[in-house]
């Protein structure tokens, strides 16, 4: 049985994650902000795997405060963790900043998968093979804005949205990079697009102006469907969580069909992620 830490986890693709591993066996934790709604989430997965073995932990985790606040929580009543699946998102609508001052998108996207699979270093290194999944979510442009990183200059919806992925992208290859523990391993997903509560959000003025006219297409393709495309997304974590096939290996990005494909260029970009890397250690 596995420790899994899944953020994001009251709904949408983590939520069907979290369903399907417990199914597995394995001890699963849920994050969320909403009380309510993650008790309510935790009894749905219950019920539906036969497993008793899920717990709630609430925090905010897009302000660093939220993030340490999670983990204290977690230290307190585990020593060591498994998983840690990055599964929580931004596609904020509008520029926004967080308590601690900071884009919204590039907080959540990029900064707290990062801080979050810092802070719980100490737990993962007791594992005895430990695994950090960070999902991927949207197009993949051909190169990063290091003089956008936070939409100072430019925000422009989806496209800053895919933007903070990328960076997310650099930050945890660089990590996996400089990483000389050997038992844990870093990795990226992509599962593909899926009707949740992110993409229910998304406005005309989130996409490109030339794509306006084509957005009555886009929500039809991501029209509430009871789930079953959050279903079919999660299986990449899954596999990526559990399977003895991808066992030791890291640094590498898998697709939604849990293919390995080669990290666009401007992820492997030396002066890219170094650039991005140093940035975020600034913030934090």
């Amino acid at each position: 049985m596995k420790t899994i830490l899944i953020t994001g986890a009251t709904s949408g693709i983590g939520k069907q994650t979290a369903l399907s591993l417990a199914k597995l066996g394995h001890r699963i934790i849920i994050t969320g902000r909403n009380k309510a709604s993650g008790e309510s989430a935790v009894q749905e997965i219950m019920q539906q795997s036969g497993n008793s073995n899920i717990e709630l932990l609430l925090a905010d985790i897009s302000i660093k405060a939220g993030v340490q606040s999670l983990v204290n929580q977690f230290n307190q009543k585990y020593e060591t963790l498994d998983v840690l699946i990055n599964n929580a998102g931004s596609a904020a609508n509008e520029h926004k900043l967080t308590a601690d001052g900071l884009e919204t998108n590039f907080a959540v996207n990029v900064l707290t998968p990062f801080l979050l699979t810092k802070l719980l270093w100490d737990s993962l290194k007791k594992s005895k093979s430990a695994r950090v999944i960070t999902l991927m979510g949207g197009d993949l442009p051909k190169t990063i804005d290091l003089n956008n990183l936070q939409a100072e200059n430019k925000f422009d919806g989806l496209n800053y949205y895919s933007q903070s992925k990328m960076q997310m992208m650099a930050l945890m290859y660089e990590l996996s990079q400089r990483n000389t523990d050997k038992n844990i391993t870093i990795n990226i997903c992509y599962p593909g697009q899926a009707a949740t509560s992110m993409t229910q959000n998304v406005t005309p003025e989130m996409l490109p102006f030339l794509m306006r006219p084509l957005f009555p297409i886009f929500k039809y393709l991501v029209k509430n469907d009871g789930g079953k495309s959050a279903e079919k997304a999660s299986r990449s974590s899954v596999y990526m969580a559990t399977s003895p096939e991808v066992e030791g290996k890291t640094g590498l990005y898998f697709n939604k069909n849990v293919q390995e494909k080669p990290f666009p260029n401007a992820v492997t970009d030396e002066i890219n992620r170094k650039t991005i890397w140093d940035y975020v250690q600034k913030i934090i």
